[in-house]
């Protein structure tokens, strides 16, 4: 976890502090925000990093902000803290997608295993739209012919089931080792697992 981007969003100074503190003390790079209109005017998507929510603040609350962030194309593991909880609170929270739920005062060590947790979560997401970027860039042909290389068929098969030259195939799989950066079978299964969900234009 170390080097991880945390963003704390918290209308207490006093939690915002002792919280940087903590974290900082583990190698994790901090900004924390007294609000979340500041958050959101200062988010940068391209500095992905994990979220640390106040669940109730004034004028937007730590669900909301999260609503806000994904309707952002934001989709980044959130932690919801708060000194306010109850069932239904939590229960919101889960539904909306937030990792974990956590009371205030907050334990170290219950925050520091959900922000393992969290961490985990960012490596696969920041793995899955780095699949997408480079799948993307496969024609209609080439990511017919990616398809079924994944599923273990030759040049020679792919020729026939498409009903073109087997020279035809070598080209396209040319292409598509220098669009994906790897000529690999194993790297192409390994790109479609983690894309899995990519709509293709």
């Amino acid at each position: 976890m170390k080097n991880l981007n945390i963003y704390l969003i918290d209308d207490d100074e006093a939690v915002r502090d002792a919280l940087s503190l903590l974290l900082q003390t583990y190698g994790m790079s901090v900004e924390n925000f007294r609000d979340p209109a500041t958050f959101l005017a200062h988010v940068d998507p391209q500095k992905p990093g994990c979220l640390i929510l106040d669940l109730r603040m004034p004028m937007i609350s730590g669900l909301q902000l999260q609503q806000k962030l994904l309707e952002r194309g934001i989709d980044w593991p959130a932690i919801m803290i708060t000194g306010h909880g109850d069932i239904n609170a939590c229960r919101r929270a889960f539904k909306a997608g937030i990792l974990d739920f956590l009371s205030k005062p907050v334990d170290e060590q219950v925050l520091l295993d959900a922000l393992a947790l969290a961490s985990a979560k960012l490596d696969k997401i920041l793995e899955k739209a780095e699949a997408q970027k480079l799948l993307a860039k496969l024609t209609d042909r080439e990511q017919e012919i990616f398809d079924l290389i994944c599923k273990g068929f030759g040049s020679k098969e792919i020729a026939a089931a498409l009903t073109i030259s087997v020279r035809t195939i070598d080209a396209h799989r040319a292409n598509i080792a220098e669009k994906l950066e790897t000529s690999s079978v194993a790297d192409f299964v390994r790109l479609q697992l983690s894309g899995n969900d990519t709509a293709h234009p």
